[in-house]
């Protein structure tokens, strides 16, 4: 089998998801998708494409290789030439599966779990009260979810430089005022009383605070236990995040802004969190994913990927938090938009109870519903030419 052509498309959901289509001389098609990676993705993919054609497509992890290598000075270490990668590659496993009749997580190595749990995001916005907030995560509850998280940041960063009272003027300080504090907690009380001890929820902040708030934050937040506090800080800086955990009992999650194994190992080396969230359709692939997790594993950290992409993204980071025994729970980012649902050709909720549960379908085992998905087609975008 040979690989014939490489496409792509994208559409507006969680800002652009960028699709690949790899296309074989045996008619199997793989279909990969990839986040955060912006319109220079698509030039990097259409750039990288004449050393892909001809080439077998299951040699998945030697062709992510050698592209990378050759672009170590172009971006190969990060950014939107790896999370170009990181959607060829999820295409690469696609027909692959297809090709022979399995799941991909068959392929990594099998199943730890038949079912995978999810967590939703409370999509609260910037500007709610404290009983619009209660009646998001009430909806929440009510699907069945059994972990959230909610945005305590809507309070800091929604209002910087506006004139209501009790918020930050300087849009560029990171130190929270006493008014935000108060509001971000108030806020974790309010859901831990609708959560009960039953339901667990995270918190997530966005990197908005500086050292100082973030710890004062996380020790205010230790009696309501969360499951973790997502980057208090900066990723840029490994050791004040470590200063941040060192300092509290409330756990501390960061991640989603890191890419490839490189960019976790002094993280996790440093000790600096408690979890560790990669995106996988960003920040590598199934197969750089699965090393993360592994690399987390032997410094007994649990992995809790970020995830904002469709169905589709979302199946195929399923098929990895299978396969690794430190999974803790999937993010999943859709509950107000009927985007989720209708772009595949299934138009079913792959979500029931706030669980995935795996299917014996090969490949990722979604396709993407093409007249439909196009009438959210990204401004600007060719579609799959």
């Amino acid at each position: 089998m040979k690989i014939t052509a490489v496409k792509t498309a994208a559409t507006s959901g969680h800002g652009m998801h960028l699709w690949v289509r790899i296309e074989t001389d045996e008619g199997i098609t793989g279909l990969g998708e990839c986040v955060h990676g912006g319109v220079q993705a698509i030039a990097l993919i259409h750039h990288l494409k004449p050393k892909l054609i001809g080439r077998d497509p299951f040699e998945i992890d030697a062709l992510f290789e050698e592209l990378r290598r050759a672009n170590v000075f172009n971006g190969g270490f990060a950014g939107a030439l790896v999370t170009a990668l990181t959607g060829i590659e999820l295409a690469l496993w696609d027909v692959k599966g297809k090709a022979l009749g399995v799941p991909i997580y068959e392929l990594l190595g099998g199943k730890f779990r038949d079912e995978v749990r999810v967590y939703a995001d409370c999509e609260v916005e910037p500007g709610m009260n404290f009983d619009e907030i209660r009646r998001v995560i009430e909806g929440i509850l009510e699907r069945g979810f059994t972990a959230f998280k909610i945005d305590l940041d809507i309070f800091v960063y929604g209002n910087r430089g506006s004139e209501v009272a009790g918020f930050t003027k300087d849009k560029f300080n990171y130190t929270a005022s006493l008014w935000e504090h108060e509001r971000m907690v108030q806020t974790v009380e309010i859901a831990r009383e609708i959560a009960g001890n039953n339901i667990d929820f995270a918190a997530d902040v966005h990197t908005r605070l500086d050292v100082p708030s973030a710890i004062r934050l996380a020790k205010d937040l230790e009696p309501y236990h969360l499951m973790w506090l997502e980057e208090p800080v900066p990723p840029e800086n490994v050791d004040a995040m470590r200063e941040v955990k060192q300092a509290t009992t409330t756990p501390i999650c960061a991640g989603e802004n890191l890419y490839l194994r490189h960019g976790f190992r002094d993280l996790l080396g440093s000790q600096a969190v408690d979890v560790i969230e990669p995106d996988i359709p960003k920040c590598g692939g199934l197969s750089e994913c699965r090393k993360i997790a592994n690399l987390a594993e032997i410094n007994y950290v649990p992995v809790a990927p970020h995830n904002v992409s469709s169905p589709i993204g979302t199946m195929a980071s399923a098929q990895v938090c299978a396969t690794v025994p430190n999974f803790l729970a999937l993010e999943f980012h859709w509950t107000s938009r009927n985007y989720w649902k209708t772009i595949t050709t299934d138009k079913e909720d792959i979500i029931n109870n706030g669980t995935i549960t795996l299917s014996d379908r090969p490949g990722i085992g979604l396709e993407l519903d093409e007249e439909v998905a196009r009438q959210h087609q990204f401004p600007g975008t060719t579609w799959f030419e």
